[in-house]
């Protein structure tokens, strides 16, 4: 399994993913969940991937060697805006599914993917997408600032808490690696190393792009103080009034 999540805000994107994959308790593996295409001064778009990792790969090879869609022939590095993007992924998806889904069903295997797709190209909006298995998307917007795919539902109260389109960068990174942790310390199908990358609105350039072991001397700040404190905040609060015997 895996986790990833990212976040639009007016400043910018924040987007985070973890490494880890398996099959099963005795087929463990790191692949990086985070694909890069940037071309400074011209284009950042972003891609995180979860679910069946062959299929992910697939997907990839076309989005690297090129795709037809409306009968011209795309890669992420000259697509000429985010939407086309997301309309590429979307394809490249379906273009897998109808060339390995029917083998995988019959195996048993289901076709499972699911994908971040976020950045900007030079005279274009910054934008966020999470797209199905179905190769179809939505839109994040001001009210709905962050996507999770994967093991989200540990990690998904910080955000829920502390995120909105406001937020600023440094902040949003943060709270990104408290819902990471939180997420590590409650399923073992997670794990790093972590990808985490900050993109500032209109730079057209990576701000920031770390590789964080879980030994990070900043990561590990993270994680202690995020626990410390939520053991401080609970012993600050009152005992129920009942009777407990």
């Amino acid at each position: 399994m895996t986790y990833c999540m990212g976040i639009l805000l007016q400043q910018g994107l924040v987007m985070v993913s973890d490494s880890l994959t398996n099959a099963g308790v005795d087929q463990i593996a790191k692949f990086r969940k985070m694909t890069i295409w940037e071309t400074p001064g011209e284009r950042v778009i972003v891609l995180m991937t979860a679910g069946n990792l062959a299929i992910s790969q697939s997907i990839l090879n076309h989005l690297n060697e090129g795709l037809a869609v409306n009968g011209k022939t795309n890669t992420m590095r000259d697509v000429a805006s985010m939407t086309d993007a997301a309309r590429l992924v979307g394809g490249a998806i379906r273009e897998v599914d109808r060339v390995d889904g029917a083998a995988m069903r019959s195996s048993g295997v289901d076709f499972e993917v699911s994908m971040i797709l976020g950045g900007q190209v030079n005279g274009g909006p910054l934008r966020l997408f999470l797209i199905y298995k179905a190769g179809n998307f939505i839109e994040s917007m001001p009210d709905t600032p962050f996507f999770q795919i994967g093991e989200n539902k540990y990690g998904k109260p910080i955000l829920d808490r502390v995120i909105h389109f406001g937020t600023n960068l440094a902040d949003a990174a943060k709270c990104s690696l408290i819902s990471m942790d939180s997420t590590l310390r409650s399923n073992i199908s997670v794990g790093p190393p972590i990808d985490l990358l900050i993109y500032r609105r209109d730079t057209h350039k990576v701000a920031t792009h770390a590789t964080l072991a879980d030994t990070d001397p900043y990561f590990a700040e993270v994680r202690t103080a995020w626990g410390s404190g939520l053991r401080a905040v609970f012993s600050d609060i009152r005992n129920p009034p009942w009777n407990f015997g």
